[in-house]
């Protein structure tokens, strides 16, 4: 349970298996394939993947040794008794109690008790034509009462990072553990079994999404701002510049297209690059430029 999973799912999702061709006409707006991808999003890449470890090594910290080991101990409870050990599931029931009140006891007001994070990668891999295309034909569906059709449709509609957070709902689970020995004692096994597995599956995911746009259009900024400070360019770097706010717009406008933030915030930052394009004209050099768009990127989502 702590170790630390990577499951990088391709969009459309079609490539996970989430959703198939077959339930679509021939004529959808969902691509069959992945689309060609701008250069922007492959040369920050590395930044982003950095990105991605440093939160969610950050959330790794968070997780308590003490909940992972009342999870484990309740897994293996219920396979001592699928083997018929009622006395081994009985002592790991009982360090499982132990484990969540030494929980409880470091932190009364704790809801949720973090035992296992996981990072899932959805990156839609489509232009932003095409995705102009599945909105438009999940609305027509929506409005025809296709709903399972929109619903695939919509699923597909994110580009993100997302932090998977495993978590042990203390307001229940101890409750629920501590009344399962009674029932092994009484030789209600069956009973037993099936409510260690009913109080398996009350733990809560938590998610928190992390856009990758909006990851993107940071790594791409940054590299911006060391051009747009540097005195003297070259042509070279002068078009480089170029090209990494025109990728960054790139990056706003699907970021805008998914639905990331509002709308308005999206106008202010478009008129920062228009701003910082106009200073950076015929080499020049500035500091400061980037700080605005910097900080609404920061508090767009």
């Amino acid at each position: 349970m702590n170790k630390f999973k990577l499951k990088n799912l391709v969009a459309i999702m079609m490539a996970m298996g989430l959703i198939s061709a077959q339930g679509f006409a021939a004529d959808s707006a969902l691509p069959k394939k992945p689309e060609v991808q701008p250069e922007a999003s492959k040369s920050v890449q590395p930044k982003v993947d950095e990105k991605t470890a440093d939160a969610a090594a950050e959330k790794r910290k968070e997780l308590i040794s003490d909940a992972q080991s009342a999870i484990a101990e309740t897994r293996k409870a219920l396979q001592a008794l699928e083997e018929n050990k009622d006395r081994k599931a009985v002592d790991a029931l009982a360090v499982a109690t132990g484990k969540l009140e030494l929980v409880l006891a470091r932190n009364p007001h704790l809801a949720l008790a973090p035992v296992d994070t996981e990072v899932v990668t959805l990156d839609l891999l489509a232009n932003r034509d095409t995705v102009k295309a599945m909105i438009k034909e999940a609305k027509e569906n929506l409005s025809d009462g296709e709903i399972q059709k929109a619903r695939l449709l919509l699923a597909n509609l994110a580009s993100e990072i997302q932090l998977r957070t495993t978590n042990i709902p203390l307001a229940t689970y101890p409750a629920a553990i501590k009344a399962i020995t009674p029932l092994i004692d009484a030789g209600k096994v069956d009973e037993a079994k099936a409510q260690l597995q009913a109080t398996l599956n009350t733990l809560v995911i938590t998610t928190e999404a992390m856009p990758l746009p909006k990851l993107r259009t940071e790594s791409l900024l940054k590299e911006a701002q060391t051009l747009a400070e540097k005195k003297d360019r070259s042509k070279e770097e002068n078009d480089k510049l170029a090209k990494y706010l025109n990728d960054s717009r790139e990056q706003l406008q699907m970021a805008e297209l998914l639905g990331y933030g509002k709308k308005k915030d999206y106008q202010s930052m478009y008129e920062q690059l228009d701003g910082i394009n106009k200073k950076s004209a015929e080499s020049k050099s500035g500091m400061g430029w980037f700080d605005k768009i910097k900080k609404q990127l920061s508090d767009l989502i």
